[in-house]
Parts: C-alpha cells; sequence; structure tokens
C-alpha cells in the first residue's frame, strides 16, 4: 500500500512517501479501506516527537481516517499511535464509529477530533452557562470553528474570536461569533476586556506563550481557562498560585485521549451529538484544504504556518 513514513524526527520535510505492507488487524481490531484522512496539529508534533505520546521510528503519521471495513461498513476511526496517513489503516474496534447516512467525509472527521475536542473543552473543562462570555482563540482552525458555533448553540452571552488575518476574522463571524479580534494584538488583555466591555468567563486557548499569560490576566473572578495544546510551540509562564486563588481561577488542561477514560460513553455522546446538530442544520464543518497523501508535507507546512482555515485532509487515492 502507499503511504508517508517518518524515519527520523524533524519537520514536514521528514514526511517520505513510500511503499509498505498492508497492516492486519488483529483480535479487537478493524481493517479499514481508507477514503479520507484526517491532519491534526497532532500530527506535526508527533513527527517531530514533541507530542505527550513519545514517538518510535519508523512511524507512519495520522490519527484518524473515514472509510469502509472489509464488511462495507462506513466508519470514522481514531487510531492507536498513528498509522492513519496511508491507503489502509487498522484502528480499535472502540474508536471506530458508524457515520450516520448525510455526513460527508470532511464532516465526519472535522468531528471526530476537532469537534469532540470542543464539545469537551466547553462541556466539561469549563462548564459554559448561559449568557457568560467565551472567547476563542485560533477561532478559524479546526477546533476554533466548531467552538464558535457551539458556543452561540448553548447560550453564550458573547462569542469573543481571534484570528490572525481580515479573512480568518470574517468567517468567525459568519460563524456567530460576536467580535473578532486580531490575534497578534501587543496586548491581548486589554483587547478582550475592550471587545468585552469587562472581564471575560472563559478562555479556550491552544496557542500558548504570551498569548495564554495574557488570556489568564483577562479572566473575571471563577474564570476559565482551558488549554489545549501549543500551536505558537512556546510555553505559557509558571501559575502562580497565589494569583489562582486571588482571582478565583480555574486553569485546565485536555487531552482527548483521556476522554477515553471516564465513566460512561462520553465520546460516543459528544460525537453522536455533534452529528444531530450537523444533520439538524445548527453546525457545520469548514473545508480546510485537501492534498494528496503524496503531498503530506504541503499540508504539514500549511498548518504549521498557521495560514489554514478549517479541517485539512489528505487523500490515499493521490
Amino acid at each position: 500500500m502507499r503511504a508517508v513514513q517518518v524515519t527520523e524526527f524533524g519537520g514536514p520535510e521528514v514526511l517520505t512517501p513510500v511503499e509498505l505492507p498492508d497492516p492486519v488487524a488483529g483480535p479487537g481490531e478493524v481493517l479499514i479501506d481508507v477514503e479520507r484522512i484526517g491532519v491534526n496539529y497532532a500530527d506535526t508534533h508527533q513527527a517531530e516527537n514533541s507530542y505527550l505520546a513519545p514517538s518510535k521510528l519508523p512511524l507512519v503519521p495520522g490519527g484518524e481516517v473515514v472509510g469502509r471495513t472489509q464488511e462495507g461498513r462506513r466508519v470514522v476511526a481514531l487510531l492507536n499511535g498513528g498509522g492513519g496517513y496511508a491507503e489502509k489503516a487498522v484502528a480499535p474496534e472502540a474508536t471506530t464509529f458508524p457515520v450516520p447516512d448525510g455526513i460527508d467525509d470532511l464532516t465526519a472527521l472535522s468531528m471526530l477530533v476537532q469537534g469532540t475536542t470542543a464539545w469537551v473543552l466547553l462541556r466539561r473543562n469549563a462548564h459554559l452557562a448561559e449568557g457568560e462570555s467565551v472567547v476563542v482563540h485560533a477561532a478559524a482552525g479546526g477546533v476554533g470553528t466548531v467552538a464558535v458555533q457551539l458556543a452561540k448553540a448553548w447560550g453564550a452571552g458573547r462569542v469573543i474570536a481571534t484570528a490572525s488575518s481580515d479573512e480568518k476574522r470574517a468567517l468567525a463571524l459568519e460563524l456567530g461569533a460576536d467580535v473578532a479580534i486580531d490575534s497578534r494584538a501587543e496586548d491581548m488583555t486589554e483587547a478582550l476586556l475592550d471587545a468585552n466591555g469587562r472581564r471575560v468567563d472563559i478562555v479556550l486557548d491552544m496557542v500558548g506563550g504570551t498569548t495564554t499569560d495574557q488570556s489568564i490576566a483577562a479572566l473575571a473572578p471563577f474564570g476559565r481557562l482551558a488549554f489545549y495544546g501549543m500551536a505558537g510551540r512556546e510555553n505559557p509562564k509558571p501559575v502562580e498560585l497565589r494569583n489562582v486563588l486571588g482571582h478565583s481561577t480555574t486553569i485546565s488542561g485536555m487531552w482527548l485521549p483521556h476522554v477515553f477514560r471516564l465513566p460512561g460513553n462520553v465520546f460516543g455522546t459528544a460525537l453522536n451529538e455533534l452529528f444531530d446538530l450537523v444533520l439538524a442544520g445548527k453546525l457545520k464543518a469548514i473545508p480546510g484544504g485537501e492534498y494528496a497523501l503524496s503531498d503530506a508535507r504541503g499540508a504539514h507546512e500549511a498548518l504549521r504556518s498557521r495560514r489554514t482555515v478549517g479541517k485539512l485532509l489528505l487523500d490515499p487515492a493521490k
């Protein structure tokens, strides 16, 4: 089968098209003929071995695919440790989900990781209450585009989007944000306070560095910042507990694999709710571009440059 392999850690340049033997499904696993592959920021960290879960060489990156099982079922699946950048992939049965009629490949993959991430951030980390203000950083990205829509659908009082270009800010407004500000603002604290007219209740942050530091400073008493990525590849400053106490601040992190450790089928519940919202016309996936599998490097370059919007896909047939 055609695949993309990494034999040394690094940036997009280490993604190499190769021919590999077809994978074989073991007990409790499903072999999938891949029709589309989802591209995530986590894949870029996996390729350079900077992800939360250490990578081992050689590896085929990619954690999510949509396609058909050997029995013909159309499914979307989370993979265990990679293997997605290929024409065939093996996924655990427990993280393989049926795709309802009316849900296309783009939407299935958008909701599988980005959608469920936004759902968990708002429901479990931030505990969004009706009328609260929500800041969505990187609002034109995969998680951001879903989070803006969900926050509005679930009764947020004011949704403040940040993005780096006029086009991205316009997209955030189209999706329901009340205001969109430049993510490159010199003083993000002041920009958020100006945008909301007061301190903010919730911040969803996957940028890191100064953006995180200044967002924490903009939180209202009992405000919550949910941290789920570090696209800027810069660590925030250490948080002093006396400041957390002094402002009644909650700072939480979220890594999607941990959701599967929660009692009950939280992930499946989130995914089904997201699909229902899509089918009801209340939520939509935003295409970010489709690349040939052989050009996975180009997809990573675009993603790391932060010039993309929505969801990026790879086509294994090209």
